[in-house]
C-alpha cells in the first residue's frame, strides 16, 4: 500500500524533479511557443500534477526562465569547455593548438554542435526568448554577454600575439567578438535551412570569414570603396 506511485514521485529528489520538469518543458516550448504551451500539458507529459509545476518553479514565465538558464549554462560551458580543452592539449604538446584562434574555433564547433545536437533548446534560447517579458529578455541578455565575453578574450588574445597588434585597438576587437557572435547566431538558422551542413564545416567556415579577413587587416591590407 505503500509503494504507490504517488509515493515513489515523492521519493524523487527535489532537482531531480525540477530537472525532469524542465527537460519536458524545453521540448514543449520548443514545439508549441510560450504562449500555446500550457502548464498542463507539461505536467502531464512529466507524470506529475500541475499544483506541483506551480510549487517548484512559480509560474509558466517561471518554468521558462528555469528552462532558458539551464539551456544557456550548458551552452556556455559547452564553449568555455571547448576552448579550455583546446588550450590544455596545446600547453600539453607544445604544438601550438592552444593559440587563440585554435581556441575560438573549437569554441565555435563546440557551439554549433550545441546547436545541431540540442535543436529545441536553441529554439527556446534564440527564436522564443526575445519575443516575450523583459525579464526573459533580460536573462537571455545576461546570456549572451557570457558567450560574448569569452569570444572577446580570445579575439584580443589574438590581436596581442601579432606582429602588427598596434593596427586593432580594444574597440576593434570588441567590434571583430560582436560581428562573430551575430553571424553565428544567424548562421543557426542558415545550418536549419541547409541539413546537409555540418557543425564542423560551419564553424570552420566561418573562421575562414573572421579570423582570416581579420589577419589581413592586421597586415595592413584595407578596404576602401572606390571614389566616383
Amino acid at each position: 500500500m505503500g509503494d504507490t506511485p504517488q509515493a515513489r514521485r515523492r521519493r524523487v529528489p527535489r532537482k531531480e524533479r525540477e530537472q525532469q520538469m524542465i527537460d519536458v518543458a524545453v521540448q514543449v516550448f520548443a514545439k508549441r511557443g510560450y504562449h500555446a504551451a500550457s502548464v498542463d500539458e507539461i505536467a502531464e507529459l512529466a507524470g506529475i500534477s500541475k499544483p506541483m509545476v506551480y510549487l517548484y518553479l512559480d509560474s509558466k514565465e517561471g518554468l521558462f526562465l528555469a528552462c532558458l538558464r539551464r539551456e544557456a549554462d550548458r551552452l556556455v560551458a559547452a564553449f568555455q569547455g571547448a576552448a579550455r580543452e583546446a588550450a590544455v592539449r596545446g600547453a600539453d604538446d607544445g604544438s601550438g593548438r592552444g593559440a587563440p584562434e585554435v581556441r575560438l574555433h573549437a569554441g565555435l564547433l563546440a557551439f554549433f554542435a550545441f546547436v545541431a545536437e540540442r535543436r529545441d533548446s536553441w529554439v527556446v534560447l534564440h527564436r522564443q526568448a526575445s519575443e516575450l517579458s523583459e525579464t526573459i529578455a533580460a536573462a537571455v541578455a545576461e546570456a549572451r554577454r557570457a558567450v560574448m565575453a569569452q569570444v572577446a578574450e580570445l579575439v584580443r588574445a589574438g590581436i596581442e600575439e601579432s606582429a602588427a597588434a598596434a593596427q586593432l585597438t580594444e574597440r576593434d576587437a570588441d567590434f571583430v567578438a560582436h560581428a562573430l557572435v551575430g553571424a553565428a547566431d544567424s548562421l543557426t538558422d542558415w545550418m536549419a535551412r541547409n541539413p546537409g551542413q555540418s557543425p564542423e564545416g560551419v564553424a570552420l567556415r566561418l573562421m575562414n570569414m573572421v579570423w582570416v579577413g581579420m589577419g589581413r587587416v592586421l597586415e595592413g591590407e584595407v578596404w576602401v570603396p572606390a571614389r566616383g
